[in-house]
C-alpha cells in the first residue's frame, strides 16, 4: 500500500523520514519510552535511520506495518509514533514527554482505528505491559474494552514472556467485554499521552 496521510485538527500523521532522526533520536532517550517498549538502549541516530529504513517503508510496501509519524498540525517535528499490524490487528504507540497531555495521541489512536475500519477491519487491538497507566488511559478514552491480562504479544526487554493489559475495539461499536478496567490504571489520574509496547524502535 502506498503511505496515508491522516490529519485532524490537533494532529497530522503521515511517514517519518530521515528527517526525523533527530526528534526519534531525542524522544527514545525517555525513561518512560525505554520502560513501556522495545526500543534498544543506548539509542542513537543509527538506531532510529534503521527504523526508517528496515520497518517504515518495507512494512507499508508490504502491508504488515503501517507506521506514521505523529506531528502537530501545521509542524514538520516528529512527536511520536503510531503503528498499526495488519496481521493482528494491533496497535502501538509513543510519545515524547514534551507533548504528552496534549490530547496527540488520543486523536493520532482515534484516526488510525477509523482508518483501520474503514479498510474492512473487524476490530482492532491494544496492550500495554501492566502497569503502563498511561496508554491504558489512551485506550480506555479511545473506546478500547479491557479484555482482561495475558502473555503479551511483544516479549519483554529480555525477549521473555511477559503479562499484558489487553483491549479490543470492534467496528460495530458493541463492547467486547464488560469487564472493568484495572482500578489500579488509573489510581494516578494517569495522562493520556503515554506509550504502549511497539517493537523494534
Amino acid at each position: 500500500m502506498l503511505p496515508v496521510t491522516l490529519t485532524s485538527a490537533r494532529v497530522h500523521l503521515d511517514v517519518p523520514t530521515r528527517a526525523d532522526t533527530a526528534a526519534i533520536t531525542e524522544a527514545c532517550q525517555d525513561p518512560a519510552i525505554v520502560r513501556w517498549t522495545t526500543v534498544p538502549t543506548p539509542y542513537t541516530p543509527r538506531d532510529a535511520s534503521r527504523f526508517v529504513d528496515a520497518l517504515v517503508g518495507p512494512g507499508w510496501a508490504s502491508d504488515r506495518e503501517y507506521t506514521w509519524a505523529i506531528r502537530r498540525t501545521g509542524s514538520t517535528w516528529l512527536e511520536g509514533v503510531i503503528g498499526y499490524r495488519t496481521a493482528g490487528r494491533d496497535l502501538g504507540f509513543w510519545l515524547a514527554p514534551s507533548a504528552r497531555g496534549a490530547g496527540l495521541v488520543h486523536d493520532a489512536v482515534g484516526l488510525v482505528v477509523d482508518w483501520a475500519f474503514e479498510q474492512g477491519a473487524p476490530d482492532v487491538y491494544w496492550e500495554c505491559y501492566v502497569g503502563n497507566t498511561g496508554s491504558a488511559s489512551v485506550a480506555r478514552a479511545a473506546g478500547f474494552s479491557y479484555t482482561g491480562i495475558g502473555e503479551a504479544r511483544i516479549p519483554g526487554r529480555d525477549g521473555g514472556p511477559t503479562s499484558a493489559w489487553q483491549g479490543l475495539r470492534r467496528a460495530d461499536g458493541a463492547p467486547a467485554s464488560d469487564l472493568p478496567w484495572p482500578a489500579a490504571s488509573f489510581a494516578d489520574g494517569g495522562h493520556a499521552d503515554d506509550t504502549s509496547p511497539t517493537p523494534r524502535r
